[in-house]
């Protein structure tokens, strides 16, 4: 039901990896912006955020591209001019991120590499959670990892875009409880694309100390959850209600990352389904 330790295991090893590698990019590679050249867009900026995204899976799902036009419009108000966003796609259906891109107006750089060249070129690591970037001016790596489905990652890129000082947290210091999950996977059977559905998962604090949910991270864009933000004091629940919408036929398995104050954070819950 977890995989906080092995993540942040993963993680940890591919800072000592990654950090201080200059990203090389293709000689050819320029990127654009809504059809416009962008190649001195990122030249009064301090840092750049660059994300790899392959062809494998469900393109929709990877992108999350209301997610991070979100947080880019959070990170551009609090430090305006600092951040240039990067985003590389290795489509299999050009005309599919073309749409995407079209349909959620989209309005930062972005380079289709039709020959995988961006990745041949830096080796990218395989697992899409570490195939985004901080990078500095010089366009080596500060800090690895996706700042749209790890909580973690979001306020450790704002606190180094920040200038703070980072400092390893003392985890022990932390006030912790106990969760049960009784049921971490719903079916949603086979039921018409068109028609929305929904799932509810409820955690039950087992512990001595309030259960606080810090976060919750969707695989997908078609996937929304509402969940109640008070703590839930021991012996009481919180119910997370759960809402996939798909946008077109397919088989689907969605996860739900919760990100909350227990040893075994975060929780890994699942919908699958057929969307006919």
């Amino acid at each position: 039901m977890s995989c906080g330790n092995k993540d942040r295991e993963i993680l940890v090893k591919l800072m000592q990896e990654w950090k201080g590698r200059e990203i090389l990019y293709p000689n050819d590679m320029h990127f654009f912006m809504q059809g416009r050249d962008t190649l001195n867009a990122d030249s009064i900026c301090m840092y750049k955020i660059i994300t790899y995204i392959d062809s494998i899976g469900c393109m929709s799902c990877k992108l999350g591209l209301s997610q991070w036009q979100d947080f880019a419009v959070n990170v551009d108000s609090i430090f305006p001019n600092t951040v240039h966003f990067q985003f590389v796609f290795q489509p299999y259906k050009l005309n599919e991120i073309r749409l995407l891109l079209k349909r959620e107006r989209f309005n930062h750089s972005v380079y289709i590499d039709k020959n995988n060249k961006f990745n041949k070129l830096n080796k990218f690591p395989s697992n899409m959670n570490f195939q985004t970037f901080l990078l500095d001016r010089n366009n080596r790596v500060i800090a690895i990892g996706n700042p749209i489905y790890n909580p973690k990652v979001k306020e450790l890129y704002l606190k180094i875009i920040k200038g703070e000082k980072i400092e390893r947290r003392d985890e022990s210091k932390v006030i912790k409880t106990e969760v049960d999950a009784s049921n971490i996977s719903v079916s949603l059977g086979r039921f018409d694309w068109q028609e929305e559905q929904k799932a509810t998962f409820i955690l039950k604090n087992v512990g001595d100390k309030p259960l606080v949910i810090q976060d919750v991270a969707t695989s997908c864009g078609c996937t929304t959850v509402a969940y109640s933000k008070e703590p839930a004091l021991p012996g009481k629940e919180i119910a997370l209600e759960v809402v996939y919408k798909a946008e077109h036929p397919e088989h689907f398995d969605k996860t739900i990352t919760v990100y909350c104050n227990t040893e075994n954070s975060p929780l890994v819950l699942k919908i699958s389904g057929d969307a006919k």
